[in-house]
């Protein structure tokens, strides 16, 4: 994975100038544009257009430097105008793009690399399971990417389920685990915004076809599952079990995530507020 990652890193790299989209790198890395974003995220510490842009105002800086216009530079790196660049580089490095020149102040962002660091003690719970295909079921709705922090369009989303709805889920639940689980797929795959948004669907699993109006259906194939169950602080400790996966485990591991839709669910606890049992569920399958 970190090898992957490393030529991901090259590639972009190679084409700075040109106008990249997440479909381009994730079908370069291997992996599907959703999982890739999030591996790229728990493990750099900042969304991949994040990056790229930081690489793309760093290498502008440089051309600044050695004497090319404003205009050249600015069409160069994709802005549609000097003004959207002037703004987008004095927001990044505090100056203005004509500063560079005449003072010869700048600043940089250097390119990753990505490599193993030994975080001594930790221990991560997971177990492997194998499971036929089966449907996710329930109320879906297009929210903004956010892998921090409460998410309010999901819990919009979690509050506009009806009793008509819920009662039909039930009803259609028939494979463990047997919980309501959230479920996100179908990821923005271009940098027409900050983050995109995806697909998030608030259901239960179920082999059954016959599925009302009322509910959303997206099949998912027999694979393999990685579990990780999870227990502390919601949403914080969901999240920080997310981060480790995709940043500690999977790039140790024989396995290699595969383009399904992941799923978790949580159990609140009734006598602690904000705290809750939770499982992630990841499709994988070995090296």
């Amino acid at each position: 994975m970190l090898k992957e990652l490393n030529l991901v890193i090259d590639y972009i790299e190679d084409h700075l100038t040109d106008e990249l989209t997440l479909e381009e790198i994730s079908n370069y890395a291997g992996v599907s544009d959703y999982h890739f974003r999030k591996i790229f995220f728990y493990l750099a510490g900042l969304t991949l257009s994040e990056y790229i842009k930081n690489r793309k105002l760093s290498e502008a800086n440089k051309d600044l430097l050695n004497g090319e216009k404003v205009t050249d530079v600015a069409f160069k790196y994709g802005y549609q105008s000097v003004d959207g660049f002037t703004r987008a580089f004095k927001k990044w490095s505090g100056f203005l793009p004509s500063a560079v020149i005449k003072k010869g102040i700048s600043k940089s962002y250097p390119k990753l690399s990505f490599v193993i660091t030994v975080k001594g003690g930790t221990t991560m719970e997971f177990r492997i399971e194998e499971k036929p295909a089966f449907h996710l079921v329930g109320v879906s709705k297009r929210v903004p990417m956010q892998f921090e922090g409460v998410n309010k369009a999901i819990e919009k989303l979690a509050e506009s389920i009806t009793d008509e709805q819920m009662e039909e889920m039930h009803s259609l639940q028939n494979i463990d685990p047997k919980k309501i689980v959230n479920t996100s797929y179908d990821a923005d795959a271009k940098f027409l915004k900050e983050e995109g948004d995806l697909t998030h669907l608030i259901g239960v699993l179920t082999t059954k076809d016959q599925v009302s109006d009322l509910l959303d259906k997206v099949s998912v194939d027999a694979y393999t599952w990685a579990i990780f169950p999870n227990e502390g602080a919601f949403p914080s400790t969901l999240q920080e079990t997310m981060a480790k996966t995709y940043s500690e485990w999977l790039p140790s591991s024989d396995y290699e995530v595969i383009n399904a839709p992941t799923f978790s669910f949580t159990n609140m606890d009734k006598d602690k507020k904000d705290y809750a049992y939770s499982e992630i569920w990841i499709p994988v399958r070995k090296k």
